[in-house]
């Protein structure tokens, strides 16, 4: 990790007005090492009737520590820290390849589609729309705005359904299986509760004992509204 990222000053340079929650476009570091950071403060949460108040930002790092334990490396590198307004989310920012059609992608059976979707499912992304996936000039594919995760009741909603049914790999099966042997080793319960972490552990079983992606839920919205 960049420790920059950690203790360099930040400044806001301009502000994600689509956002439902204060989004702030910010730069950090000096004028010959600069890069930009997306930083959420707690204090520009919008209140949620099923989300615990102040709670969004830290469960924005709990689902980098999640990407990064399971090795999918779909989440940009996301921490918990004082901003110009507070404590909130950092995260890198991440220069998207305009010329992709996002929607395409998104139905594809890219692997790493695949990993965010496997992603999604542990954590119980309750807002996966295709403007939440990143596709860069280089390739790789990220995904962003995970506030809304770790529910401790099923809530999937996302646009990534093309899945749904197909059985898991090997190694698939295997890295969740880590998952869950080392899941107190992760420093998850700084961000998230026990009630949450216990819920994160029985999807991740349940998903071994199916051995399939799941399909979407018959009592809840399967897709995100808007989806993008």
């Amino acid at each position: 990790m960049d420790s920059q990222l950690h203790i360099g000053e930040m400044t806001v340079v301009g502000r994600l007005v689509d956002a439902s929650n204060a989004t702030l476009l910010c730069e950090i570091g000096s004028d010959d090492s600069t890069f930009q950071v997306i930083y959420k403060p707690i204090a520009g949460e919008r209140a949620l009737w099923d989300f615990p108040e102040g709670e969004l930002a830290k469960r924005e790092v709990a689902a980098y520590l999640v990407s990064e334990a399971l090795s999918l490396k779909i989440v940009p590198e996301t921490i918990f820290r004082e901003g110009p307004f507070g404590l909130g989310s950092v995260q890198r920012w991440i220069e998207i390849d305009q010329s992709i059609d996002i929607v395409p992608l998104a139905q594809s059976d890219h692997i790493s589609i695949r990993n965010m979707a496997l992603l999604d499912v542990l954590i119980n992304n309750t807002d996966r729309k295709f403007g939440h996936i990143l596709p860069t000039v280089e390739g790789e594919i990220f995904g962003c705005d995970h506030g809304v995760t770790f529910h401790s009741e099923d809530k999937l909603r996302t646009v990534l359904w093309q899945f749904a049914g197909e059985a898991m790999t090997v190694d698939e099966i295997s890295i969740i299986q880590n998952f869950i042997a080392h899941l107190d080793e992760f420093g998850l319960a700084e961000y998230l509760s026990e009630e949450d972490i216990a819920a994160l552990k029985n999807r991740a079983l349940r998903l071994i004992d199916d051995g399939s992606f799941p399909f979407p839920s018959q009592e809840w919205p399967a897709v995100p509204w808007p989806p993008f």
